[in-house]
């Protein structure tokens, strides 16, 4: 008699599609894009949910990075034994302390520069435009030259309707500008009271919303959404003491060569500077033009400067302070900051990093909660480093 085929024996279909992992990954990818096509068929259910984020955006973002600049003083009132409700007001004393110091002693320096760079726009463009010129005057550039100068005129006739346009439609849109205006004068408001609240009762937050998962998943919700809250805030603290740092240097440079509206300079290279990278080389546009044209001893001046600070930062400040936190490659950040600049804009460029730190710790734990569950992932042990008799019998495993 014929012995009959063992009934537990995996069919083709088995092996060739569902303990694929290629097609696994890519029904994973298709579901994933069909829930995607199906969100942006009812994208119109989520509108009122646009309109509350733009209300409630800026203060809580705001208040959000305030709460994790004072946390740490707060922790550190604390552990000298403080009681942590006069901790929160002295962080918020001294934060107030702070804005009142600077808008008293360096608003007014950043006012009148700007007013003075204003004044000055004209000789500015028409000296920038004359030294370019010159440099490039010859029988060899003629052609170029002559295509730089359409270009000056094209430049100041989009630059004059522009002006134009805007000027008329001023009126027109002075409901719209009213409203922002309003929406920021709330948001200003509201923040501190956010911030006060988050302060006080930031750490309810976490195992509050984790009742909202089942009990048998709340601590790896827990660990997941500290794994973000940790992400988020080495980023935010990192970048900004960092960018505070490149203003300082850039603010004594200056003044030691002394540029021309040096401070505003400084202070727009160090805001700049929050954007990884790409806002160095913005930051140092404005100072390289400045002093361009007013000698090529001050353009030489401020590019010493520059290579100083770009030292030290990149050799001391960004390791020390930031270190390897994000464990981001730069070529990665690169392309996060032109994917997410060229879809979101201004936002994108500030929210693109600490999202996709975000979105990385939660792609890393469902992948690991994936190899854990499907079983296509077996752990390799290295046969050479067991007994012969365990060697022949993993062997004999992996055959089956």
């Amino acid at each position: 008699m014929k012995e009959k085929a063992p009934k537990n024996q995996a069919s083709w279909f088995w092996k060739w599609f569902l303990n694929n992992q290629l097609v696994t990954v890519l029904i994973i990818i298709l579901l994933f894009l069909i829930n995607i096509w199906m969100f942006t068929k009812v994208a119109y259910l989520f509108t009122p949910l646009q309109s509350l984020s733009k209300i409630v955006g800026l203060p809580v973002i705001g208040a959000g990075i305030l709460f994790y600049l004072l946390k740490p003083g707060m922790q550190f009132l604390q552990k000298k034994g403080i009681p942590k409700k006069y901790a929160v007001w002295i962080m918020l004393i001294v934060m107030v302390l702070v804005i009142v110091a600077m808008v008293f002693s360096v608003i007014p320096i950043i006012q009148q520069q700007i007013v003075d760079f204003v004044s000055q726009w004209p000789y500015y463009y028409e000296a920038t435009a004359n030294q370019v010129n010159t440099f490039i005057k010859s029988r060899a550039w003629e052609e170029i030259q002559a295509q730089l100068t359409q270009i000056n005129l094209d430049f100041v006739k989009s630059f004059t309707s522009k002006l134009n346009g805007v000027v008329n439609t001023t009126f027109l849109g002075l409901g719209s500008v009213v409203g922002a205006v309003s929406e920021i004068v709330i948001g200003l408001i509201t923040m501190p009271i956010i911030l006060y609240y988050l302060m006080v009762d930031g750490e309810k937050i976490l195992p509050t919303v984790a009742k909202f998962f089942p009990t048998k998943s709340r601590k790896k919700i827990i660990e997941v959404f500290s794994e973000m809250n940790d992400q988020i805030s080495q980023y935010i603290r990192g970048q900004i003491t960092v960018a505070l740092a490149v203003a300082i240097m850039f603010m004594i440079g200056y003044a030691i060569i002394g540029l021309p509206y040096g401070m505003t300079i400084a202070i727009l290279a160090g805001m700049l500077n929050i954007i990884p990278y790409v806002g160095s080389f913005f930051g140092m546009v404005p100072a390289v033009i400045v002093a361009f044209v007013h000698s090529p001893w001050m353009l030489l001046q401020v590019i010493i400067v520059f290579s100083i600070e770009q030292t030290i930062e990149g050799r001391i400040l960004s390791p020390l302070i930031l270190g390897n936190s994000l464990k981001i490659h730069p070529a990665t950040i690169l392309f996060i900051l032109l994917t997410a600049g060229r879809l979101f804009g201004l936002v994108g460029l500030l929210l693109g990093i600490p999202g996709y730190a975000v979105l990385k710790v939660i792609v890393t734990h469902l992948f690991a909660w994936y190899k854990e569950h499907s079983g296509l992932y077996p752990e390799v042990i290295p046969i050479v480093n067991l007994p012969e008799g365990e060697q022949a019998e993993l062997l004999e495993k992996n055959k089956k």
